[in-house]
């Protein structure tokens, strides 16, 4: 009896050491309905002045290629205001633009992505079930239907609904949405958000190189998720950080860094981190005119 009962202990002190074995191989209990449309329809949310739009557009479809729609001038929230608004479509990413003509009411400015979903109202029953907070309420745009969802941890998110069936080409490279949390939140929020999104953690690195966080000498964890809205990368961190880590929302894999970094200079781009090795990846930190942070990366050949 003795030695069941000690067998018993050592294996509950090891669950509660190594929480991110058990996310892995939770995949979240996928009972709910699968809301997620595609990758190609999760759009980062750029925010610039308005001053900054026609410069930002320039510099990022120089920098990857793709086309932007039509501006237009619009209210994309429940209460008064106006902005510009454009879609930017890369292939390796898609931007919401907007160029705020008044002040931006709250929460809107904080939320990360949008994610297209097949029903808004089933989406945002799920999100709330999976642990969210709905932080606003449905309410309808020029095209369709939103709201703004909170993730354990504070993660902003937009989940949207289109009146009309949109139809955009697959990417070429899927981007991933670059999230850091604390120890604390870290746990929570992957549970959470695995439950929702039907996605599987495909690495979770309790060591990874701390030079992704401009931590050269120290290491940290890195769990990486695949689902059907794109890919997310989950930075669990002491909060640390030197500039510009933190500050992107979103990374893009792209053939040739250099040729890549290259077209973003020329137009009008700064790289704000020269390109490193680290994961089978060369990576840089790259901000676009209007002051959009994004990461940008290539595969490393073995």
């Amino acid at each position: 009896m003795i030695g069941k009962r000690h067998l018993i202990e050592i294996l509950l002190v090891s669950s509660l050491l190594s929480p991110s074995v058990a996310i892995a191989r939770d995949p979240g209990e996928h009972t709910a309905p699968q809301v997620g449309v595609g990758a190609q329809y999760d759009t980062t949310h750029v925010y610039v002045a308005p001053e900054d739009v026609d410069k930002f557009v320039a510099s990022f479809l120089a920098t990857f290629g793709g086309q932007s729609t039509k501006q237009v001038v619009a209210t994309v929230t429940p209460t008064p205001s106006s902005t510009t608004s454009q879609l930017l479509q890369t292939p390796v990413g898609t931007v919401s633009l907007f160029g705020f003509k008044t002040p931006i009411p709250y929460p809107f400015g904080a939320e990360r992505t949008g994610y297209l979903v097949t029903d808004l109202d089933e989406a945002i029953n799920v999100a709330r079930d999976s642990g969210a907070d709905v932080l606003v309420a449905a309410f309808p745009d020029p095209i369709g239907r939103d709201a703004v969802i909170q993730w354990p941890g504070g993660v902003n998110m937009q989940l949207y609904w289109h009146t009309t069936k949109p139809s955009y080409a697959a990417f070429e490279t899927i981007p991933e949405n670059r999230v850091y949390l604390s120890p604390e939140r870290a746990d929570a929020f992957t549970r959470s958000f695995l439950r929702f999104s039907h996605g599987k953690v495909v690495s979770d690195d309790g060591h990874a190189g701390g030079v992704e966080i401009g931590r050269a000498k120290d290491t940290f964890r890195r769990i990486r998720i695949e689902l059907a809205f794109g890919k997310m990368t989950v930075l669990v961190t002491d909060g640390h950080l030197p500039y510009p880590y933190g500050r992107e929302l979103t990374g893009y894999e792209v053939k040739d860094l250099q040729e890549t970094l290259t077209k973003a200079k020329a137009s009008g781009a700064t790289v704000l981190v020269e390109p490193y090795s680290s994961d089978g990846r060369s990576e840089a930190m790259v901000q676009f005119p209007g002051g959009y942070i994004a990461e940008i990366h290539a595969t490393v050949p073995k």
